[in-house]
């Protein structure tokens, strides 16, 4: 890759993707691409074999057999088992959005087919993450005999030990350790004895993808057993926007099955089927087709803050729902939880900047009595703003902390996480590369730290964790027209994984600027030619990038930048979401 940004007034380091240019044309010349296309799947690794299914994502031709999960037989033979005997099924959640789609998911496609099914969210607060002791013991003595544990369980050794007289099913993708619990059947994509290419293929699932690939391999089993002779078979299908919901908004990687996954869950999100996510769509102002975006900042949000600051239960409950007056009620309450959650967010953020030394390689901020609804948002602003691994710490009355981390590329948390533990510098925790989640007395704060930066230290000795921002070339602003950004969205779904294309947009002034809700800066901007194209920065306010927006009116400068096509209210105009400036003198210029 060739750098061509030394240093932004984001500090970060523009790397140009490696393209060859007698492949582009071979893409022009054997599939009728245009040179953009072609150049963005070359630059995206795609092969003249795979491009076709990249550029149109297909479940028939990217589903793999569940069966090679391993001890997904045998959660499917116990759960057709459970279905014949009409045994008492529970399923066990958790309270973020991937636990609730993934909890709803199973419970409307229990529903279908005549079999009732119990969803239990803890509460986050008072029971914490995953299965407990009490709780378990409490649906064995009302007579369950089946618990499936969605998006959580992993880890949850002592409540499953715990879970006599009744058979625990997994479905999970939480990094595990060396060690599982004693389930019935544990089924996740990122078992460390699962099969390497299995993990390759599946182990950046959410819950909710694993979740579905029981369902069909559940299906499947019941259709061959005579289960639907009597009855009609569920639509598998009109359940992916509950897949796609969950996928994104816990930033899961939109690649491979994912992809196909969010692709085909978007086009049945838009036709409104779900009447929960409809109301609540309405409820957020959600009237155009919808997107990743919407899904990670309209949608998830607003499900995320029943089990943030409210009740957990009410994600859940409302992608479960049938009953439009049941989704309008817990739709407004979610409403206005997720205002109380900006508000309590912006308190602890605040705070939590007053302890950042930006200085030291990671950070670490803690106070007595942060809600623990917020800390991991706050804690992913605090990555976004100085880009270093960051845990954020909330103190109970009795010196125990709980923690929300998040993370760079290069440097797995969630791994640190477990190793951590291990070595008993932590009393718990788990979670994924770039989030996770531990608890920790005050005594093992300071070794904890020690322990980090240590880590830190050997990562970054193979590791660049310095920030830096792939570019996908150079473009004008007269270049940019609604088929040229028709043909840059063939490319969509974009996200973690998968993101929007930039470019460098050379020699660019801004002509004029406004604040709006006094954080976000709308520039408007004009290239030689005297081109005027809109472009929109997220709380840039305040940062060194967003003081040179506001004060280089008339002084030229490098642009980094992803167009979109915006069609809100029925007009089509195009915008550019500021990524990024440099000077000219610290960049280097067009080459041929």
């Amino acid at each position: 890759m060739k750098e061509i940004c030394a240093s932004s007034f984001s500090e970060k380091r523009w790397v140009l993707r490696p393209c060859d240019d007698a492949l582009i044309l071979t893409f022009m010349q054997k599939l009728g691409f245009s040179e953009t296309l072609s150049r963005l799947l070359v630059m995206r690794h795609q092969t003249l074999e795979s491009s076709s299914l990249f550029l149109e994502p297909s479940l028939r031709r990217h589903l793999p057999d569940p069966l090679i999960l391993k001890d997904m037989k045998k959660a499917i033979q116990r759960l057709c088992q459970a279905i014949q005997a009409e045994e008492k099924i529970l399923v066990w959640g958790d309270y973020d959005v991937d636990g609730a789609t993934s909890s709803a998911l199973l419970h409307r496609f229990f529903r279908a087919i005549g079999v009732p099914i119990a969803l239990y969210i803890p509460d986050r607060i008072k029971e914490g993450y995953g299965p407990n002791i009490a709780g378990i013991q409490k649906f064995i003595r009302e007579g369950y005999r089946v618990m499936v544990t969605v998006d959580c369980g992993t880890t949850s050794f002592n409540a499953i030990e715990a879970a006599t007289g009744m058979d625990v099913i997994v479905l999970d993708h939480h990094a595990p350790e060396a060690k599982l619990p004693k389930a019935y059947a544990l089924v996740n994509p990122n078992r460390l004895d699962e099969d390497p290419l299995t993990t390759q293929t599946l182990g950046h699932l959410a819950a909710v993808g694993v979740s579905f690939l029981c369902i069909v391999a559940l299906n499947r089993t019941l259709r061959e057993t005579g289960f639907y002779e009597a009855r009609q078979e569920p639509d598998l299908l009109s359940l992916l926007d509950l897949v796609a919901l969950g996928t994104v908004c816990d930033v899961m990687s939109l690649t491979g099955l994912n992809r196909t996954f969010v692709s085909q869950g978007l086009k049945v999100m838009a036709q409104r089927q779900n009447i929960g996510l409809k109301t609540l769509a309405d409820i957020g102002g959600l009237s155009e087709t919808p997107s990743p975006y919407h899904l990670g900042f309209v949608l998830g949000p607003r499900i995320n803050a029943g089990g943030r600051v409210g009740e957990s239960f009410l994600g859940a409950r409302l992608l479960s729902t049938e009953n439009e007056e049941e989704a309008l009620k817990i739709s407004e309450k979610l409403d206005i939880y997720n205002q109380e959650r900006r508000l309590l967010e912006a308190d602890a953020l605040e705070q939590a900047l007053i302890q950042v030394n930006p200085e030291t390689p990671f950070i670490v901020v803690d106070r007595d009595g942060w809600h623990e609804g917020v800390i991991g948002i706050v804690a992913g602003r605090l990555k976004e703003k100085y880009h270093k691994p960051t845990a954020v710490i909330t103190w109970n009355e009795d010196g125990i902390g709980k923690a929300s981390a998040r993370s760079i590329p290069g440097f797995d948390f969630g791994q640190f996480v477990h190793k951590a533990h291990h070595l008993g510098y932590l009393l718990g925790g788990g979670g994924h590369a770039m989030a996770a989640g531990f608890s920790l007395t005050k005594e093992h704060l300071p070794p904890f730290k020690e322990f980090l930066a240590n880590e830190l230290e050997k990562v970054a000795q193979d590791v660049d964790l310095s920030p830096l921002v792939l570019c996908d070339g150079y473009l004008d602003l007269a270049s940019l027209t609604p088929t040229l950004l028709e043909e840059i969205d063939k490319l969509s779904p974009f996200g973690m994984g998968n993101p929007g294309p930039k470019f460098i947009f050379s020699d660019v002034v801004v002509s004029s600027y406004a604040l709006i809700k006094d954080e976000h800066i709308k520039c408007r901007f004009t290239q030689g030619d005297g081109v005027n194209i809109e472009g929109i920065g997220f709380r840039l306010k305040g940062s060194p990038l967003g003081d040179m927006l506001m004060e280089a009116k008339g002084r030229p400068f490098d642009l980094l930048a992803s167009p979109k096509l915006d069609t809100w209210g029925g007009k089509t105009k195009i915008t550019l979401m500021i990524e990024d400036v440099a000077l000219p003198s610290l960049s280097l210029k067009k080459v041929g």
